[in-house]
């Protein structure tokens, strides 16, 4: 009798923010990411000058928990999610812990997506969801094998979830989604009428 069996399994975190650290309220963190995002020239000027659509503090400001308590008080939730994600994993990080290394803003209108890439030099990376409108853009993760697929045929549409070449994910506000940074990901079209899709992204790397 023939077995088949799963390998290799690419593991999705997908949680609350506020099971974890002290507790944060969506539309004040949706307030706070509005006046830095007004406040934050040098992001305005990146984001014009690149193409980007809407505002991301990547380029300008990454050090957010630093600087505005209740970021802070997001690190907190997301240090623990992290850490309960990396039991998941089992890693062996050798005495060593997984650490913050940058935070920042996403605001997404209408119209706009974020093209499909990884996140180098980090270990664990992911998102929290302050403003999901109507139609907002899901969160689309890419089988990684896709590079040594070569001669292999598409998957049929009815496809089993696991054996799907895309995975779509719609974050509600005030869910995080943690993945490992190679995992190749895209934000899609947002198609809210009027209304901005806002998130927090973030990295982690491998502490000293």
């Amino acid at each position: 009798m023939a077995q088949i069996e799963s390998l290799f399994v690419t593991r999705i975190y997908r949680a609350n923010l506020n099971d974890f650290g002290p507790g944060v309220d969506p539309e004040e963190v949706e307030a706070n990411c509005w006046g830095i995002a007004e406040d934050d020239e040098a992001g305005q000027q990146w984001c014009e000058d690149n193409g980007y659509p809407g505002y991301t503090s990547y380029a300008s400001l990454t050090d957010l928990p630093w600087r505005n308590p209740l970021f802070a008080d997001i690190k907190q939730a997301l240090d623990a999610h992290v850490a309960a994600f990396v039991k998941d994993l089992e890693f062996n990080l050798d005495g060593r812990e997984l650490v913050l290394e940058d935070l920042w803003i996403n605001i997404l209108p209408p119209g706009g997506y974020h093209s499909a890439h990884i996140h180098p030099h980090s270990v664990i990376s992911g998102t929290t969801y302050v403003a999901m409108p109507d139609g907002a853009s899901a969160l689309r993760y890419e089988d990684p094998r896709h590079a040594r697929m070569m001669a292999a045929p598409p998957r049929r549409k009815d496809a089993r979830r696991e054996q799907q070449s895309f995975i779509y994910f719609a974050p509600d506000v005030g869910e995080v989604l943690l993945w490992e940074s190679w995992l190749r990901h895209e934000v899609m079209l947002n198609k809210a009428e009027e209304d901005e899709r806002i998130s927090v992204s973030f990295n982690y790397k491998w502490g000293e």
